[in-house]
C-alpha cells in the first residue's frame, strides 16, 4: 500500500491542499492523511501553541504511515512544505513534494500589486466574491503576533534540514505568489541535497496553489512525478 502525508500551511486547515488529498486518495486509493496542525482549524487557538507541536504532529502521521505502508510520500503547502522537507530528511520517505514552500516569506511586489487588484474589484463592487481577499484579510487580522514569531523559528529550524534531503524532490511555485517570493523554490531547488530534483513555477498561479486555474496542471505533475520509477528506486506501484 501507498501512503501519503499531506501537510497545510500556517494559520490554514487540510482544505488548502485538499484538491491534492482528495485526488489521491479517491483515484489512486492511496492512504491519505491530512492533519490539522495545533492551533489551526475553526477551533483552533493560536495564542498558546509553540512550533514543536507542529514538527511533532506531523512526525506522529509520518510514524504511523512508514508503520502501515509499503511506500510513504509526503506532500507540503508553504509552511507544510518546510515541515515535508524535515520529514523527508529525517525518515525514509520515497519522494517529497513541496507546494510554495515557505523557506522564505513574503513578496512585497507581489504582494503590492495583489493588493491594486483587491482596490480595482472593491471599486468595480467585486470584492465579496473574491475567496482569496477574504480568506487572507481573515488571517491577518486574527493571527496573533506570537504565532507569527513560531512560525518564523519552525523555518529557522527546519533550514538547515534541507541539505539533509535526499530523496527526489519536486518543487511546484505560481509566479503570482504574493506570500512566498520566487527566491523560496529556488533556495530549496539549490540547497536540497537530492541528485533527482525538479523545479516548475506555474504563471498564473497565486499562493493557493491547489485552487488556483491550474489546478489540473498541477496535480498531473505531483501524480507524474510520484508514479515515475525511478533509476535508484523500485517500482512506486502507482498505476
Amino acid at each position: 500500500m501507498i501512503g501519503c502525508l499531506c501537510l497545510h500551511g500556517f494559520t490554514g486547515e487540510p482544505w488548502e491542499i485538499e484538491p491534492i488529498s482528495t485526488y489521491f486518495h479517491e483515484k489512486k486509493k492511496w492512504l491519505v492523511y491530512t492533519p490539522t496542525l495545533p492551533g489551526h482549524g475553526p477551533k483552533g487557538n493560536l495564542q498558546e501553541v509553540t512550533y514543536q507541536e507542529w514538527i511533532l504532529t506531523a512526525e506522529v502521521a509520518i510514524r504511523e504511515l512508514l508503520s502501515r505502508c509499503d511506500q510513504v510520500f509526503v506532500i507540503g503547502f508553504s509552511m507544510g512544505g518546510m515541515l515535508a522537507s524535515y520529514l523527508a530528511a529525517k525518515y525514509p520517505v520515497g519522494k517529497v513534494v513541496l507546494l510554495s514552500a515557505a523557506a522564505y516569506y513574503v513578496n512585497p511586489f507581489q504582494l503590492l500589486q495583489e493588493l491594486k487588484d483587491v482596490v480595482r474589484m472593491r471599486l468595480r463592487g467585486e470584492l465579496d466574491l473574491d475567496e482569496h481577499y477574504h480568506h487572507y484579510r481573515k488571517k491577518i487580522i486574527e493571527t496573533p503576533m506570537s504565532a507569527v514569531f513560531q512560525f518564523m523559528q519552525v523555518v529557522k529550524k527546519i533550514k538547515p534540514y534541507v541539505r539533509k534531503v535526499h530523496v527526489p524532490a519536486l518543487i511546484l511555485q505560481g509566479e503570482l505568489d504574493g506570500i512566498v517570493p520566487r527566491k523560496s523554490a529556488l533556495f530549496l531547488y539549490e540547497n536540497i541535497g537530492s541528485k533527482i530534483k525538479e523545479i516548475h513555477f506555474l504563471p498564473e498561479s497565486k499562493h493557493l496553489i491547489c485552487h488556483g486555474f491550474e489546478k489540473d496542471l498541477l496535480i498531473d505533475k505531483i501524480e507524474a512525478f510520484l508514479c515515475r520509477e525511478e533509476d535508484d528506486e523500485d517500482e512506486s506501484g502507482c498505476s
